[in-house]
């Protein structure tokens, strides 16, 4: 349900390795995928082709179409849409398998669709769209979903797909911790860079460094936690972001693990003039900042730049995006304080 980049990939690679998927696409990408087909490539140099007669394509989920499981990969800020349509469509009990980025769709879309059995997963790589129909895997990671007894059979069904799926019995953790690593998503946007490129820029981690340090106080102060998802703890990718950057190239062989080609959804989206998904990765910390009382202006900061991007688009350098971040640093505090005389 969704087929943009992450619903794409993930239902190419079943379809590919023989499981009958239906997409649910937007007029635009129907189009596309009619006229050329879907090709998947990765950085490990694999390549897949679906011509468009392996593609069964639809605008909406069809009636009378009764799925073992249905894969939700629609933007944060489409999840109650289609969640409903999906609940309108499918019968009763159906499994729904989130694969989305923040941390609240899952409960917006059980809300919209109370029948079915939705469940939180995570998708821990970046795909890009390289050309109309040719998405690109550029990093690397294994999909993390909610421990369900009836996601078991589909485990190596995924693992033939070559989409090994990993089951743990909480994901708000792991879903805390991809938020934070995709705290990077506007940082890359707003640079314009390739995402290998923007991390080897010692201003542009500075940024995306200060976005995970808030966010980690912010956490602490509502008694949550964040799951490693890079490989290293999140207080310890702070630091390493940090480094110098010959220091950082050494030390983070994993994180630099893309090929030149990759960048985020978000800096797609930008490109594109499309809504981003600004609101579920800086606007959950600063939501969640507020619930406690406290703010988080740096993530604050994101968020606007974000949002006028269309009216100003301008690619900011590191030093200048962390000017503008820094300007409005202040020490986290309730957002009614009045300042000391």
């Amino acid at each position: 349900m969704g087929t943009g980049a992450v619903g794409a990939w993930v239902g190419g690679c079943l379809a590919a390795a023989g499981v009958p998927v239906h997409f649910v696409v937007r007029p635009a990408r129907h189009t596309t995928l009619q006229a050329k087909g879907l090709t998947l490539t990765d950085l490990e140099g694999r390549q897949t082709r679906l011509p468009p007669e392996a593609l069964q394509l639809h605008p909406h989920p069809p009636d009378g179409l009764k799925p073992s499981l249905a894969l939700l990969t629609v933007k944060s800020g489409d999840t109650q849409g289609a969640a409903a349509a999906l609940s309108a469509a499918l019968p009763a009990g159906t499994l729904v398998l989130s694969l989305q980025n923040g941390v609240d769709n899952t409960r917006v879309a059980q809300a919209a669709a109370p029948g079915l059995v939705v469940l939180p997963g995570m998708v821990p790589y970046n795909i890009a769209e390289l050309s109309p129909g040719h998405l690109h895997r550029g990093t690397s990671g294994q999909l993390v979903a909610q421990t369900h007894p009836d996601v078991i059979p589909w485990l190596p069904v995924f693992a033939q797909a070559l989409l090994p799926l990993k089951l743990v019995p909480d994901m708000a953790p792991v879903q805390w911790g991809k938020l934070l690593v995709n705290l990077n998503n506007p940082i890359n946007a707003l640079s314009g860079l390739p995402l290998r490129e923007q991390l080897l820029d010692a201003d542009l981690r500075r940024c995306f460094a200060a976005l995970i340090h808030e966010a980690l106080q912010v956490l602490k102060a509502a008694q949550r936690t964040a799951a490693p998802v890079t490989g290293l703890k999140p207080d310890r990718l702070v630091r390493a972001l940090r480094l110098p950057t010959p220091v950082f190239r050494l030390l983070a062989q994993r994180m630099l693990r893309i090929d030149h080609q990759a960048r985020s959804s978000m800096a797609d989206d930008l490109r594109r003039g499309r809504v981003t998904e600004i609101d579920a990765l800086c606007g959950a910390v600063v939501a969640l900042a507020h619930q406690h009382g406290l703010r988080a202006p740096m993530n604050e900061r994101v968020r606007e730049l974000v949002r006028g991007w269309p009216h100003a688009p301008h690619p900011w350098t590191g030093r200048e995006l962390w000017q503008a971040m820094a300007s409005s640093l202040q020490p986290l505090r309730p957002p009614t304080s009045k300042p000391t005389p």
